[in-house]
Formats: C-alpha cells, structure tokens, sequence
C-alpha cells in the first residue's frame, strides 16, 4: 500500500513525495507502508546504537561521563550555546578539544544561535556542528579501547568496527557502509531491519544480554534530556517531551521511532520519504503517530500551511499513510 505526503496549492497537488516505512514487535514485522525491505543509510538515526560504544567499552565509567553527555552522543544538535557548552565539557574529560573532531564545520542548525553568532562576528566551530557529541562520544570509545585518536572516524577503527557489529546484533542483518556527512561510517539496513534496532531500544530486554543495560542507559538518557538531542521546537524534542517515544531523526528523510508503549505495545519505527524531504518527513512522522494511537497535541507539522513571499496562505501540507498490516 502506498505511503505519501502531498504538497497542495489551492486545490491541486503540486508535489508528492513517496514514503516507506516499516513497523517491528515482539513477533516481527507489524505493518509496513510503501516498501518495508527498502535498503537505505540511516544517517544521524543510527546514533542511539553508535552511543551503546560509550557503554560497551567502559567510557562511561572511565571517564565519568554524565547522562547529558550520553545523551549529546545521540544528538543532531541545533548548535545552541547548551549544545556547545555541554560538547565541550565532554571532550574537556577526555583531555581533548574542537581540534580533535573530525565532523567538519557548519553554521548551528538553530537561527538565534546563528544570529548570535553574527552579530558577535564569530565564526561556527566544530562544537557547533549537529554531530559534535557523537563524534566526542567516539573519541572516549577510542581512547576507553586504547585505539588511535586521530583515526576514530575510519572504517577500519576498532570503534567503527564495534559499531557495525553492534547494528548487525541488533538488526539481524550485516549493514552496508558509506561515508555519512560527518565523515564517519553510516549504514544501511532494510527498513524492516532497522525497525527492529528501534524495537530493541523500545524493549531492551528482548535484545541480545550484551546489549540489554547499554539499550536501556542510552534510552534513558535521551528521554531524560530531549533537549540535548534536538534542540528548541525540533521535532525530536518536541515528539520526547511530550510522548513515551525515543525519537531520531537522520538526514535525508530518514526517521527512527522506539515506541515504548501505546495501543500496540513497543514498537520500533524505521521511515525513509525516499526524495529526501525534510518536511515531508516531519510530516509523516506525526501522521504516523497518530495512526498508531498517539497523540503528540497540537505541532507545527499537522497540515502546515504553504506560504507565499507575502505570507499569504496558498496551500498546504498533508500525509497519506496507507498501512498494510501483518
């Protein structure tokens, strides 16, 4: 069955963006919409399971890592000065700086940090990058293992290495690997395996024993601070404070939900709109939500208005999720 959102202006639909997405319980594939065995790269959803390194190495302890810290591992953050204060005190434990990061550089996702910026002729930094507490996260890892620093970021790295055999256990399926926008590995699964990582983070207990209290501690975490893992008015933010939901969004379209409870138990989303759509995403996400008997309360993504230059309104957005279930 088909799974779309449709971008009208006045009457007619303009564009129409396809979306697949994939559903898993404690018995397996749930329901689906559009095309379940779609392979595509998780992106910045795979955080939450790249974090569970922080855990399986010993960095938390070792470096007493704090739950914000933890949960800054599993951000796409907005670059606010919380983002970057918390960013920095995490590489400050492990004896490290902006320097050390391998993300890149990228103005903060968030237009009054940006402002800021600008207006105190400053430049962005590492720690204004999205992934800046990932890629600490994958420092401590390194340095926890006794591996090289300088090279945490490579495939080959026992970190990266760890983090593809820790998406193979809990997905079930080996991932293929590129190179995500941050110059690490990202992977790709089938959405259907991909929901069963999000399943698993929904219901630690079901997950291989190695993985079960890293799951559960990362879950934790990322619920107990949403606000370090998005930002102000993001869509993970606000779908975590509001919602028993583990929420994360990746680039290009992608989205994971772990579903802690609702009318249907723990679930584990995986959702791909296959051009890439931001909003077409976002959209989907609470269309979704709501289809699976949640309700996140009024959002900016219910039917959001398309404006014109004047800020009149002219059309609108709009998800159809048509599901088949299993």
């Amino acid at each position: 069955m088909s799974a779309e959102v449709f971008v009208y202006r006045g009457s007619l639909v303009e564009n129409r963006h396809r979306v697949s997405l994939a559903l898993w319980g404690p018995e397996g594939l749930v329901a689906y919409g559009g095309d379940p065995g779609l392979v595509a790269y998780l992106r910045s959803s795979a955080k939450p399971f790249q974090a569970l390194a922080l855990y399986l190495t010993g960095a938390v302890e070792r470096f007493g890592l704090t739950e914000e810290e933890v949960a800054l591992a599993t951000a796409s953050h907005d670059g606010t000065p919380r983002h970057v204060e918390v960013a920095a005190r995490f590489l400050g434990k492990l004896g490290l700086g902006p320097e050390h990061l391998a993300c890149g550089v990228h103005p903060p996702f968030s237009r009054e940090a940006r402002a800021a910026l600008e207006a105190q002729g400053l430049r962005p930094t590492p720690l204004h990058h999205n992934c800046s507490g990932k890629h600490a996260g994958m420092l401590a890892a390194a340095l926890a293992l006794g591996a090289p620093a300088d090279e945490y970021h490579l495939p080959d790295h026992p970190v990266q290495r760890l983090n593809l055999a820790t998406l193979e256990a809990l997905s079930g399926v080996r991932p293929g690997l590129a190179t995500d926008g941050c110059s690490v590995p990202t992977f790709a699964l089938p959405l259907a395996r991909a929901a069963r990582a999000f399943f698993l983070l929904a219901d630690p207990g079901r997950a291989p024993e190695a993985y079960r209290t890293p799951l559960l501690r990362v879950r934790e975490a990322m619920r107990r601070h949403p606000d370090l893992v998005a930002g102000p008015g993001s869509v993970d933010t606000l779908l975590m404070e509001r919602l028993p939901v583990v929420a994360k969004r990746g680039a290009d379209g992608y989205y994971g939900l772990a579903l802690l409870e609702g009318p249907r138990g723990p679930l584990g989303v995986a959702l791909k709109v296959e051009d890439g759509a931001t909003q077409a995403r976002e959209v989907a996400v609470v269309a979704l939500l709501r289809v699976l008997g949640l309700e996140p309360g009024e959002t900016p993504w219910d039917r959001p208005p398309v404006r014109n230059h004047r800020g009149l309104e002219v059309g609108h957005w709009e998800a159809r999720l048509n599901l088949v279930w299993v």
